[in-house]
C-alpha cells in the first residue's frame, strides 16, 4: 500500500508504523530536519541554538516514538538511514505547515509578531527598503539583524528563525529557492575595495581588465555567502583574475577591515559597501558587473510587515531606476531569467 505524502503521521509502511503517534512534537522534526540537513549534530545544534545534548535526546526520542533509526553515526560522520530519507520531505512538509498557521494566526490575533529582517552590512540599499516598510507600516514591529550572506539567511528563514533577507536568489540551492518567495529589488553596480597605495586606487573607476593577475577576495570559504563567491567565479572566469583562498570568517565591519587591511588584497563589493578605513572603493566598469538583489521571504508567510517590505522594494525600485540595466552591464543569465520572474 503506497503512503499518502500528505498525511503528517508519515508513511504507513515504516518499522512500527502501528505504533506510530499521530501527535509527534513538531520541535522533535525540527530537529531531525536541522541535522538531516547539516549531517553533523554540533553544527545542527548550533543552528537551533540547543545544546547537542539536548538535540541528540530529541533524536532518539524521535526515533523510539517512530520506531525507526533515522541516522548511522559513526566517530567521523553522520548519514541517514533509508527511514531518514523517506521521513525528510514530510517532515519538512509538515513544519512548513506549521509555520504557516502559526504565521497568520500571529498576524491577526492580538496584533503582528515583530518580523526579523537579515540586511547583511549596516549601509546597503538593503536598509533603505527597510525604513520606507517601516514609514508604510508604522504599527509594525521591524527589526534588523545584520549577520549573514542569503544562503545564511535562506536557512535560518527555511528553519522559521528569520523572516526576510537580501540577495542574490540564483545562487541558493533549489531545494532552498523551493521554500522560499522573491521579489526583484535591484541589480547593484559591483566594485572593487582596495588597499590604500594599490596602483588601481589611482583611477576614478577599475576595468575589469585592469584586475588581470591580481587575487581578489570574494567570500570563498564562508558557509554563509558561497552564493557572492559563485557569482565572482562567473565574472572572473576567462579574464585572468583568480579568487582569493579561504580566510578566517570575520563577523563585523571593523573585524572584516582589520582582517584585509593585514592581507592587502582586492575585495569583490557593490558601490554602496560601506566605508572602511584603509580602504579606497572604485566602481568596476567595461563591463559594469551587477549583483541581482531581491528580497526573500518564507513562502506562506503572511504578515503585514512583508506586505510594507514588498510596497517599499517596488517603490523605492521605481523610483531610482534600480531594475533597469546598464547598457554595458553584465548578470549571468540565469540571474537575468530569475530577475525578470517573482515566485
Amino acid at each position: 500500500m503506497t503512503s499518502d505524502p500528505t498525511d503528517p503521521a508519515g508513511p504507513a509502511d515504516w518499522p512500527g508504523s502501528s505504533l506510530v503517534r499521530r501527535d509527534v512534537d513538531p520541535r522533535l522534526l525540527r530537529g531531525f530536519v536541522a541535522v538531516a540537513q547539516e549531517l553533523h549534530f554540533t553544527r545542527a545544534a548550533g543552528r537551533l541554538y540547543v545544546a547537542q545534548q539536548a538535540l541528540s535526546r530529541d533524536v532518539r526520542r524521535l526515533e523510539r516514538e517512530l520506531g525507526a533509526e533515522l541516522f548511522v553515526r559513526t566517530t567521523r560522520q553522520v548519514t541517514l538511514t533509508a527511514d531518514g530519507e523517506r521521513l525528510l520531505p514530510y517532515a519538512l512538509r509538515v513544519l512548513a505547515a506549521q509555520d504557516e498557521l502559526v504565521t497568520a494566526f500571529g498576524a491577526f490575533a492580538g496584533g503582528a509578531r515583530p518580523l526579523l529582517v537579515d540586511l547583511n552590512s549596516p549601509g546597503l540599499s538593503f536598509g533603505r527598503v527597510l525604513d520606507r516598510a517601516r514609514e508604510l507600516a508604522p504599527d509594525c514591529e521591524l527589526m534588523a539583524r545584520f549577520e549573514s550572506g542569503l544562503t545564511g539567511a535562506a536557512v535560518e528563514m527555511a528553519a522559521g528563525r528569520i523572516d526576510a533577507s537580501f540577495g542574490r536568489f540564483a545562487g541558493l540551492d533549489p531545494a532552498l529557492r523551493a521554500r522560499l518567495a522573491q521579489q526583484p529589488v535591484r541589480y547593484e553596480p559591483m566594485a572593487v575595495l582596495l588597499p590604500e597605495g594599490h596602483p588601481l586606487t589611482g583611477l576614478d573607476a577599475v576595468p575589469l581588465a585592469a584586475l588581470a593577475g591580481e587575487t581578489v577576495y570574494a567570500g570563498a570559504g564562508n558557509p554563509r555567502t558561497p552564493e557572492w563567491t559563485d557569482l565572482a567565479r562567473s565574472l572572473f572566469e576567462g579574464r585572468g583574475i583568480e579568487i582569493a583562498p579561504p580566510a578566517p570568517l570575520a563577523v563585523g565591519t571593523e573585524e572584516f577591515g582589520r582582517l584585509m587591511a593585514k592581507k592587502r588584497i582586492p575585495v569583490l563589493a557593490v558601490v554602496g559597501f560601506p566605508a572602511m578605513p584603509g580602504t579606497e572603493l572604485r566602481p568596476l566598469v567595461d563591463p559594469v558587473p551587477l549583483s541581482p538583489v531581491s528580497l526573500v521571504w518564507r513562502k506562506g508567510l503572511v504578515h503585514p510587515g512583508v506586505t510594507a517590505l514588498r510596497a517599499a522594494a517596488a517603490e523605492l525600485s521605481a523610483a531610482e531606476g534600480w531594475l533597469e540595466k546598464p547598457a554595458d552591464g553584465w548578470v549571468p543569465a540565469t540571474d537575468a531569467l530569475i530577475m525578470m520572474s517573482q515566485i
